[in-house]
Formats: structure tokens, C-alpha cells, sequence
């Protein structure tokens, strides 16, 4: 694990334009691993006009020869997957095994995916007499969140690349090692100079810089709704292209003809992989009234067998950990019934926190309609179907969710009438090629598959 003094940008690593430096912590010791610059508007104007500069070079390259050097990324991100596995475990304390299947695995599926449809994507299409051409947007601002540190980044780069569009990427402050590998990665794929560009820092120098820069064209963000909110202000002042990806307070719907057993044991999975640091967690567990104290029981049973610091890691910082605990105490606070976990710290060392289990929440509580972002789940009874959805729909969000019933018919009816973006079926699996975004205080746009690369893209009609 090597950390860089200076910043990626035009095919090179160069200095910093100041002398300020960010410390990156492992969450498991809480010890200072390395520094990083903490870039200015001054080199992400550098990086910008890198960016601008490869853009016409890039965006006239076949798309086949595109696809090709994403292909190339592909295999540098495979050969160095477990390198890139432990830095992520260093700087988000992601246990090793999640580390190499799924933060090294899931980018290299997307990268992939991506290789594949640069070179089958169809770029001009006829409408009546006319000819469409479907065009890269130029050059884009991508800013990644820590809790998922290289597939964020392959998420936006990759269809950005494949649309012909060229990237100056701020990644998150807590997890800027894992971006620096990728740059070196894009580096040794040989990918044109200045086509990629990286630029750390802290958000609100960097990546407001880079959210305001009058040379970008789209800036794909994602993170918090209320910084998500900012981002879209500034663009939208600038008449200038936003893809956002925010929170979400994902419903996980267990109608009554379901596996009460294997709904429960799964979705306790999910909240805690990743500690709970995923945006489209299955935080609130809705199940109806003469099932719920069993499936209470099948919760706590289920929790006990994630242990701090062996098959749950810390989450990444103490504001986190912080942030966390003082949502457990809110509930606690608001007449939530403490099943499992609780706020006290579970080690003397790390940012770890208890995996939480809250029974007899209401859907008005703080943490049934608050993002909490850690191993935290609500179980809220319902009453019957009309009254699950209305508690589904019942916020400000709508990423993403899961529902599980004995039909296969049975759930897909019910998720049709969820206001969600995505949706698990029976438990569900990941699909690279799937567009993967929100509805409402959720985000803009889409990532992932063809709908994920036509973000990228802009339309010019020719008419005959």
C-alpha cells in the first residue's frame, strides 16, 4: 500500500498546488496509515483543463477502441485485486474476505460490463427520417463517497469512458488510497493522457471546486441528500447536467405467505454487510402483526452471530461511529424496544458499533425515517398490504427495497406499487446491466448497464 504526495493528472503524477495534507485513518486501530494532499480549486482547475483538453481526442475514438481500453482497466483491476482488497480494508475496515468479493470483485463485473457495451452500444439510431446521434456530454466531475471506495468511482468512470467522455474524479477524503490505486491502474491500462484525472481533498474546497468549475459539463455525485441538494443548486446555476445518487431508508416488505425464516436471516444480512454503510441497506423490516414477535426472536438470533470486529467491521470514522450511536440512543430515547446491541462501544479500539436490532417502532420514529448508515435495523409491524405499503412509501426516500412472499406474483404485484428505484424479489441478486438509482430526495439519473451510460450522453437529431 503506497500513498502519492501529489495528484493524477495529464497522464502524470505532479505536485500539489499547496502544502496541506489529509490523514488517512484505519478505523480499526484508529491509526494514522497515511497523508494525502488536500487539493485546492487550483489543482482541480489543472485537472479540469487536462480533462478538456483530451476530450476531443477521446470523444472521436472509435468505440471499439474505447471498450478496448476499459477492457484493459479490467484486467489491471483483476491482476491487482489483492492489493486493492487490503487498502481498502486499511482505510475502511471492511473485513478482508468482504474486501476481495465484493469492494475488489464488484468493480471488476462493472468495468467489464462496460467494456462489453462500448462495444455493442449503438450510437446513432434512425427515427422516421431523421438520424440521432447520441453524443459524450464532455468532460464530467465525478465525486465518490467512502462506503463503497473503488466501485463508486468504476460506477462513473467506466460509463463516462465508454460514453467517450473524459474525468477529473474528487474521491471521498476517508478512502482516498483505494483512488489513487485506480489512477495507477488507469495509468498501466495506458488510457490517453488526461482522459482521467484525480484530485483529492476535503468536499467543500475540492469538490465544491469542482461542482462550480465552469469547464464541466455533468457532475455525477454521490453521497448525502443534503449535499446532493448543494451540488444540484450549484449546477443548476449553471444550466449544467447533475447525476445524484443520495440516501435511502430501504423497505425490506415480508408479506405474510413468505419464508418468515429466511427473509429475517437475509435481511439482517444485508443491513450488516458493509457495517451498514449502504445506501440501499434494507434498514426497516416490515412484517405483519401475527408473525412479528416471531420473526423479533429470528432477528435477534440472527444478529448475535455478527461479532464486532471479526465478521462486522468498524465503520469508517469517529463522526460516524458518533453519528450512529446517537441514532440508537434516539431510538432508545423514543420508546423503541432494544432488542439487540445498543449504543455502547463493543471494543476499546475502533470505530465499531453494536449490531442494533429496534422492535415496536413506529413509522413516525426518527429511526424509521432518518438515514443511519450502520448496522441498525427497525422492525415495524403492519396491519395488512395497504398498510405495509403506505409504511413502504411512508418517507422521504426511495432507493431501493426488497419483498418477500411464497408467490413469486405475489411480491412483483406488491412491488409494483412501491415508489422505489430498485427492488429484491425473494432475495434478489446482483445485476451489473440493471440501472440502479432513485425516486424522489433519493437522486437524479441512473447508474450501472445502458441506462447508466446514457447519462453520459447527449442527443443531436439530423433532419432529412
Amino acid at each position: 500500500m503506497k500513498a502519492h504526495d501529489g495528484m493524477y493528472i495529464g497522464g502524470r503524477w505532479r505536485p500539489a498546488a499547496g502544502p496541506d495534507t489529509i490523514a488517512v485513518v484505519n478505523p480499526a486501530d484508529e491509526q494514522v496509515i497515511a497523508h494525502v494532499p488536500a487539493g485546492t480549486a487550483e489543482d482541480v482547475d489543472a485537472a479540469v483543463r487536462a480533462a478538456r483538453a483530451a476530450f476531443p481526442g477521446w470523444a472521436a475514438t472509435a468505440p471499439a477502441e474505447r471498450a478496448a481500453g476499459i477492457a484493459r482497466l479490467r484486467d489491471v483491476l483483476v491482476a491487482r485485486a489483492d492489493e486493492i482488497a487490503e487498502t481498502v480494508t486499511a482505510e475502511l475496515g471492511a473485513p478482508l474476505a468482504m474486501s476481495q468479493t465484493v469492494h475488489a470483485g464488484v468493480p471488476v463485473l462493472v468495468a467489464g460490463s462496460y467494456a462489453e457495451l462500448a462495444a455493442s452500444y449503438s450510437f446513432e439510431e434512425k427515427i422516421g427520417t431523421s438520424t440521432v446521434l447520441l453524443e459524450p456530454v464532455g468532460v464530467v466531475g465525478a465525486i465518490t463517497p467512502w462506503n463503497y471506495p473503488l466501485h463508486q468511482v468504476v460506477a462513473k468512470v467506466a460509463p463516462a469512458l465508454a460514453a467517450g467522455c473524459t474525468v477529473v474524479l474528487k474521491p471521498a477524503e476517508d478512502t482516498p488510497l483505494t483512488a489513487q490505486l485506480f489512477a495507477e491502474a488507469v495509468d498501466e491500462a495506458g488510457l490517453p493522457a488526461g482522459v482521467f484525472n484525480l484530485v483529492t481533498g476535503l468536499g467543500p474546497v475540492a469538490g465544491q471546486a469542482l461542482a462550480a468549475h465552469e469547464d464541466v459539463d455533468l457532475v455525477s455525485f454521490t453521497g448525502s441528500t443534503a449535499v446532493g441538494r448543494q451540488i444540484g443548486a450549484t449546477a443548476g446555476a449553471a444550466v449544467k447536467r447533475v447525476a445524484l445518487e443520495l440516501g435511502g431508508k430501504s423497505a425490506n416488505v415480508i408479506l405474510p405467505s413468505a419464508d418468515l425464516a429466511k427473509a429475517v436471516k437475509v435481511g439482517i444480512a444485508n443491513v450488516m454487510s458493509n457495517s451498514g454503510q449502504t445506501c440501499s441497506a434494507w434498514t426497516r423490516m416490515l412484517v405483519h402483526k401475527d408473525q412479528y414477535e416471531e420473526a423479533v426472536a429470528l432477528a435477534a438470533a440472527a444478529v448475535a452471530k455478527y461479532v464486532p470486529g471479526e465478521r462486522v467491521g468498524p465503520l469508517v470514522s469517529a463522526k460516524q461511529q458518533q453519528r450512529v450511536r446517537g441514532y440508537i440512543e434516539k431510538g432508545v430515547a423514543e420508546g423503541a424496544r432494544l432488542v439487540a446491541g445498543g449504543p455502547a462501544a463493543p471494543l476499546e479500539r475502533g470505530y465499531y458499533v453494536s449490531p442494533t436490532v429496534f422492535a415496536d417502532v413506529t413509522p413516525e420514529m426518527t429511526i424509521a425515517q432518518e438515514e443511519i448508515f450502520g448496522p441498525v435495523v427497525s422492525m415495524i409491524e403492519y396491519a395488512d398490504e395497504d398498510d405495509a405499503l403506505r409504511i413502504a412509501n411512508g418517507t422521504v426516500y426511495g432507493l431501493a427495497g426488497a419483498v418477500w412472499a411464497g408467490d413469486e406474483a405475489e411480491a412483483v404485484a406488491f412491488a409494483r406499487r412501491m415508489d422505489t428505484g430498485q427492488v429484491d424479489i425473494n432475495g434478489g441478486r446482483f445485476n451489473p446491466l440493471a440501472p440502479f438509482g432513485g425516486y424522489k430526495q433519493s437522486g437524479v439519473g441512473r447508474e450501472l448497464g445502458p441506462h447508466g451510460l446514457s447519462e453520459y450522453l447527449q442527443t443531436k437529431s439530423l433532419q432529412f
